[in-house]
C-alpha cells in the first residue's frame, strides 16, 4: 500500500500541472486562484495537498474563507467554500477520506460552515463525504455543449430568448469583449447595484482586480459587455480554463433592460467560445429541484443541459450559524 502524507507547500507548476491534467481539473482548484484570495481582503485561503514517498500529488484541495466584515464581527459570517474540488487521483476513496479529514481539522475553528460546490457527480464517494460529517443536499447547475454548430445552439434557444436577441441588435446593443481596469470598474459598478437590488453579498473590487492580475490568455478572467451608445450597460465577468467558460457574475443596469443586455451578452459569448476553442459553457447554480427560481428559468430559455450534481454541506459552529443567519436577515432589511 502506497504510503501518504499531507503537505500544504507545492512547487506551484507541480501543482498547475495536477489540476490541468486532472480529468475535472478547473480555474477554482489552481494556483493563480489561491493567489487571487490570498491577496484578497476578507479572503483566506485553505490549501490541503497529499503526496506519496516520491513526492507525487495524489489529491488536493483548496477552499477560501470568506468573511462580510473584518474583525470580531467577521466571524458570524465566516463560511468556507470550495468550488470544484476536492481533486483526487483516480477518485481513490482512501484519499478522498484521508484529505476531508485533514480538511475538519483544519477548518473546524475558522469557519460557521463549509459547502462544497460540486461540478461532477461524486457517485459512490458521496459516501465518504458523509462519513466524514457531511450532508448532500440537491442543487441543479446548467451545461451548454458549444461543440455544436451555431445552427444547432439557436435552435435550442427559447423563441422569446431568440426575439429578444434580435431585437437587442434592433435597438444597437453592441457585444464586446474588454481588457482594462476601467472597463473592469465599470462592470462592477453594475454588479454592485444588481446585487445590492437583491441584497445579496458580494465581493469587493479588489478580487476582481486580483483575478484581472493573474489572468492570461488560457486561464482568469474575461470581461463581455453589451455597449449602447458607447457606454457599459450590462456585463458577464467570466472564468475561463481548458476548454470551458464559466459564468461568474453577471447583470445589467435595469433602466437599460429594453436594450435587452441580458439577452444579448450569453448568447453571444457562445459565439465567442466556439470562434475561441472552447466547448463547454458552465451557467453555474441553478437552485434546487422542485423549487422556484426565476435565474434557472432564466438561463435554461438559452438551452443547454440542465445537470444535478449537489453540494456538500457541514456546520462546525451551530450557535455562531443561528446568529449569523440572524445577522444576515438583519444586514438584508439595512439594505
Amino acid at each position: 500500500m502506497t504510503n501518504f502524507k499531507i503537505t500544504s507547500a507545492l512547487n506551484p507548476a507541480q501543482w498547475s500541472s495536477f489540476v490541468y491534467e486532472h480529468p475535472k481539473g478547473n480555474v477554482f482548484q489552481t494556483p493563480e486562484m489561491y493567489e487571487v484570495y490570498k491577496n484578497t481582503k476578507k479572503y483566506e485561503p485553505i490549501f490541503i495537498a497529499v503526496i506519496d514517498d516520491n513526492d507525487e500529488i495524489l489529491g488536493i484541495l483548496l477552499a477560501v474563507i470568506q468573511k462580510e466584515y473584518s474583525g470580531v464581527l467577521g466571524n458570524f459570517t465566516a463560511r468556507s467554500i470550495i468550488f470544484g474540488g476536492p481533486l483526487i487521483k483516480n477518485n481513490d476513496a482512501n484519499i478522498l477520506d484521508f484529505i476531508l479529514q485533514e480538511y475538519n481539522k483544519a477548518i473546524r475553528k475558522k469557519a460557521i460552515y463549509s459547502q462544497f460546490r460540486n461540478m461532477w457527480d461524486w457517485g459512490d464517494l458521496k459516501e465518504v463525504f458523509i462519513k466524514n460529517g457531511f450532508e448532500y443536499e440537491d442543487h441543479l447547475d446548467i451545461i451548454v455543449d458549444l461543440s455544436k454548430n451555431e445552427e444547432e445552439l439557436w435552435k435550442e434557444v427559447n423563441t422569446k430568448r431568440r426575439n429578444e436577441i434580435r431585437r437587442a441588435k434592433k435597438e444597437n446593443s453592441i457585444f464586446s469583449v474588454k481588457n482594462t481596469l476601467t472597463d473592469l470598474n465599470e462592470c462592477y459598478k453594475i454588479l454592485k447595484s444588481v446585487y445590492n437590488r437583491a441584497k445579496l453579498p458580494f465581493p469587493s473590487f479588489d478580487f476582481f482586480v486580483n483575478l484581472f492580475k493573474i489572468s492570461n490568455t488560457n486561464l482568469g478572467l474575461k470581461i463581455f459587455c453589451a455597449e449602447y451608445e458607447n457606454k457599459i450597460i450590462g456585463c458577464m465577468l467570466a472564468l475561463v480554463y481548458k476548454n470551458t467558460i464559466y459564468d461568474f457574475y453577471a447583470g445589467a443596469y435595469s433602466k437599460y433592460y429594453n436594450k435587452y443586455p441580458n439577452d444579448l451578452i450569453p448568447w453571444e459569448v457562445f459565439l465567442w467560445g466556439k470562434q475561441n476553442g472552447y466547448t463547454l459553457f458552465d451557467f453555474g447554480g441553478a437552485g434546487k429541484p422542485n423549487k422556484p427560481y426565476s435565474v434557472r428559468d432564466y438561463k435554461l430559455k438559452f438551452g443547454g443541459q440542465l445537470v444535478e450534481f449537489g453540494r456538500f454541506e457541514k456546520v462546525h459552529n451551530p450557535l455562531l450559524m443561528k446568529m449569523g443567519k440572524t445577522g444576515l436577515k438583519i444586514w438584508q432589511k439595512l439594505k
